[in-house]
């Protein structure tokens, strides 16, 4: 199933992450838990999936989701902490305290990403890692066009992404400042959307998003911040 997706970019300064780092450590990780396949079984509606989610409960239980997009270095686990939603701003998915910290949403979503909008967080790290390679959608409309796919892997379940709209915007709370069960709220949001027209935008209007779909917001803290919107199809 393919979705559609909007790219956001926050011009504000949240949290200022200058350090270089040489690796996000995950390398080892990484071919740890990966399954090195994708499949669906004719016989259930369970989706395998390229990522081993036991093992990468065996390492940290917060873990519950993949994000992978394929053209940048976005391929991390996402976690998140029940009685801190800050938790993982600064640790990363061994519980170590890091600069890089890790992947993660917070509790005013759901696990599902069946919310209208769900916000997943991460580092705009100058190195490139974590969200910091999504600083080559700003300017570049054809690689935003060309690397337009997101891939989220959750236990039994791969939900597929195409990003839509890339622009900047503010630093509000997106989930604080918007009633998202309000579909007439949905609606004056994808509007807004629609509306922007700046140098460094890129709306893709062939893609038709509506009210009932869902988002996956990403915001790279840092120099800018980020995110998805994807609507069912």
């Amino acid at each position: 199933m393919l979705s559609a997706a909007i790219l956001c970019f926050l011009a504000c300064s949240v949290y200022f992450i200058h350090t270089f780092l040489r690796s996000d450590g995950l390398d080892d990780i990484r071919s740890q838990v990966s399954t090195g396949s994708s499949s669906a079984s004719s016989k259930t509606s369970y989706v395998e999936t390229p990522v081993n989610f036991v093992e990468l409960k065996k390492i940290n239980p917060d873990v519950y989701a993949w994000i992978n997009i394929p053209g940048t270095s976005v391929d991390y686990p996402i976690l998140r902490r029940e009685d801190d939603n800050a938790y993982y701003l600064n640790h990363t998915l061994e519980n170590k305290r890091s600069d890089y910290g890790s992947i993660y949403t917070e509790n005013y979503n759901d696990k599902n990403f069946d919310d209208f909008n769900t916000v997943v967080y991460g580092h705009n790290m100058l190195n490139g890692s974590m969200f910091g390679s999504l600083r080559r959608y700003r300017n570049n409309r054809d690689y935003a066009k060309t690397n337009n796919v997101i891939n989220v892997y959750l236990p039994g379940r791969i939900l597929k992404y195409q990003i839509f709209a890339t622009y900047i915007t503010d630093d509000r709370h997106l989930l604080l400042n918007n009633d998202f069960k309000d579909r007439a709220v949905c609606e004056e949001y994808l509007k807004s959307v629609f509306a922007v027209k700046t140098a460094n935008s890129f709306i893709n209007t062939d893609l038709s998003v509506t009210k009932t779909g869902s988002c996956l917001f990403l915001l790279a803290w840092e120099m800018t911040t980020s995110g998805f919107w994807f609507r069912e199809f």
